[in-house]
């Protein structure tokens, strides 16, 4: 995510973050941590991740100030994994073992990333405020837009669940008021006919990252700024039963990171940038371990592999990954009975 007007987005997440220290640091000259390495939380988090597992730097020279490396997801089929270097307008590709090489620009600084049900590319746009899909002939089709006459402010990231219905973040980014964007955060739900287009959310500061839980009845949300996760179950036409909010997680700390992109395991484990590293809570929100990966922010996650035991993972400048010992779970998702 990216905030217009000459305010990057490493100053407003650093302006998020408690206490003076982090506000003085700041996400964008913020010091790596001190040595890569994988923190064991809680009992038997050995059996999720390896604490003797390297962490290793797969590639970097990305990101800037209109952006970071961003919206990492698996592609099976091909064995690689894309992600978005926003700053440079640009679609990556890393296939394991050979370099990394730009296969799509520019992409309207395109962010968050995932696959639908049939396997579809689906992209937040930030440069032209929407949602699309990239069909299998080449073509777009724009999922969403705008909301009762009113552009979005820049989508930023997006899930879609197995009956094909699309969730995505809206964070309100704009540095100067305009009648014709939306005047606050939101996050929405598109119905998979793309015929019906609901606001679920419009009381988050930063909605950024967001995932199903392994059965889908919970849906998780990042507030950035607020440096938690909240937790929301799902009503029967896919909408948020309002009374179950809560908050999940809160991974603030004296450590420079944010919450921000999110993806959950086959156990239902949940992995989030925070501060000082990636967490993993179960399925209650409690912190089981951490992955420091010695950079001040993770923008976002993504399992991949030919098994899905590999966590991607982006920051502002690199692309990184770790082996899991719990498969994550796979895109597109399957449709369930």
């Amino acid at each position: 995510m990216t905030i217009e007007h000459g305010i990057s987005r490493r100053r407003m997440l650093a302006l998020s973050a408690a206490g003076s220290a982090a506000i003085a640091t700041g996400i964008r000259s913020g010091s790596a941590q001190a040595g890569k390495r994988i923190e064991a939380l809680a009992p038997d988090f050995d059996k999720i991740v390896s604490t003797s597992e390297p962490i290793l730097e797969l590639a970097g020279g990305f990101g800037g100030d209109d952006g970071p490396a961003e919206g990492p997801v698996w592609w099976k089929e091909g064995g690689y994994l894309l992600f978005n270097d926003i700053h440079n307008n640009r679609r990556m590709k890393y296939t394991p073992g050979q370099s990394v090489t730009q296969v799509k620009k520019p992409t309207n600084q395109a962010n968050g990333l995932t696959r639908d049900i049939q396997g579809r590319l689906v992209a937040c746009e930030q440069e032209t405020r929407r949602v699309v899909r990239e069909e299998h002939d080449g073509s777009t089709t724009v999922i969403a837009s705008s909301f009762q006459g009113l552009r979005f402010n820049r989508p930023n990231d997006v899930v879609v669940k197995s009956d094909g219905a699309i969730y995505f973040t809206d964070p309100l980014t704009r540095g100067i008021a305009d009648q014709t964007y939306l005047t606050y955060a939101g996050v929405f739900r598109v119905s998979a006919d793309l015929g019906t287009l609901t606001l679920l959310a419009n009381d988050f500061i930063v909605p950024n990252g967001l995932a199903f839980s392994s059965d889908e009845s919970v849906l998780y949300i990042n507030d950035s700024r607020r440096r938690h996760i909240r937790a929301f179950d799902l009503a029967p036409n896919g909408t948020l039963a309002r009374q179950t909010d809560r908050v999940f997680a809160d991974l603030g700390g004296t450590e420079s990171g944010v919450p921000d992109g999110m993806k959950v395991d086959s156990a239902g484990n949940v992995y989030c940038g925070g501060s000082g590293g990636i967490y993993v809570l179960d399925t209650k929100g409690k912190k089981l371990g951490r992955i420091v990966h010695g950079q001040p922010q993770t923008t976002n996650l993504a399992f991949g592999g030919p098994d899905w035991k590999t966590l991607y993972f982006t920051n502002w400048n690199f692309l990184g990954s770790v082996n899991v010992k719990v498969p994550g779970l796979p895109l597109p998702t399957a449709r369930k009975s």
